[in-house]
């Protein structure tokens, strides 16, 4: 009799064992549920005071998710300040465009402060001058003040293989410049218009922005790169350092508190699915160290061809 009572005492033991785990199981489902769905400033210093950094790296676009996340900054009462970090050599002018024009957003209700790493030029610039100081490394390389527009033109190798093209266009200037045939001097003209009058809004959002006169700088205008060091003494940026240099800036010129912490805001996109994201940086930079993937991106015109409309971009010239 008693061991039949102890028989049943042990199983009565194990069910609560068992709905115990199951329980916390389900609850750690749940948790792990909310968090894919919750973005990476959700989490970090809730209902805290902090300085908002986001990393604007490699090929800049116009991101919408982006955009939305530097509103978001701007909305938020727990960002105090917005600290932008630049590693670009730039990307489309529409792109820096948005970016600069966000930036100008965030800062009409807190302070914005950009560290430029490695390369910050061409659109990266641009990126630089929607905030109202810009802290650069003594060797990064910026500037590139300029716009281009990039095609191949096969038009001779179509000959050689026994390919034509043919096209019917209303009028001689759609579809110009084109990969298929060569650009006639009408199509030069239009495109350097083109070119000059983007050209034109990037120099002017330089002087106005650094206070400067684009002449008095040699070789802005000629699209040149400056290092950091020359860039603060041409007034291209402000001050040498890093992120601890930058966060100061904050503290004394925008009276930022000196005990808020600096925590990462990421899109939703880049925050969520963690663990494949994981996997598909690792599966990128596979490919990245492959030979083809380092051809790839040693060859600026294939860069270049997924890009639409003007570029503003640095890559050093192979000439």
């Amino acid at each position: 009799m008693t061991a039949e009572i102890d028989t049943v005492l042990e199983r009565r033991r194990i069910r609560r064992r068992l709905t115990v785990w199951r329980s916390l199981a389900i609850a750690a489902g749940v948790i792990a549920l909310f968090a894919l769905g919750t973005s990476s400033q959700d989490w970090s210093g809730i209902g805290s005071k902090q300085i908002a950094r986001v990393s604007i790296s490699g090929t800049i676009t116009e991101d919408r998710d982006q955009l939305e996340l530097l509103k978001k900054i701007a909305d938020s009462d727990r960002a105090a300040a917005l600290l932008v970090y630049v590693n670009s050599p730039g990307g489309t002018t529409t792109g820096g465009e948005a970016l600069f024009a966000a930036l100008r957003e965030v800062a009409k209700k807190k302070p914005v402060v950009a560290q430029f790493g490695t390369v910050a030029a061409s659109a990266g610039y641009i990126v630089g001058l929607g905030a109202d100081h810009i802290v650069t490394r003594q060797n990064t390389i910026t500037g590139s003040v300029g716009v281009l527009i990039q095609w191949p033109e096969v038009s001779q190798m179509l000959d050689k293989i026994g390919i034509k093209f043919n096209e019917i266009k209303s009028g001689d200037l759609k579809a110009v410049p084109s990969p298929f045939e060569p650009l006639n001097a009408e199509g030069q003209k239009v495109t350097q218009s083109m070119i000059d009058e983007g050209f034109r809004w990037f120099l002017g959002l330089v002087e106005q922005r650094r206070g400067i006169k684009a002449d008095e700088i040699p070789g802005l205008k000629q699209g040149r790169v400056f290092t950091g060091r020359e860039a603060v003494a041409l007034k291209l940026a402000d001050s040498i350092g890093g992120e601890e240099e930058a966060v100061a800036w904050l503290q004394k010129e925008r009276k930022v508190d000196t005990s808020l912490k600096v925590v990462e805001w990421k899109t939703q996109a880049a925050s969520s699915f963690g663990l494949f994201s994981s996997l598909g940086s690792a599966a990128a930079s596979f490919f990245n160290h492959t030979y083809l993937g380092q051809m790839l991106a040693r060859d600026p015109s294939v860069a270049g061809l997924g890009l639409d409309g003007f570029i503003s971009v640095w890559h050093p010239s192979e000439k």
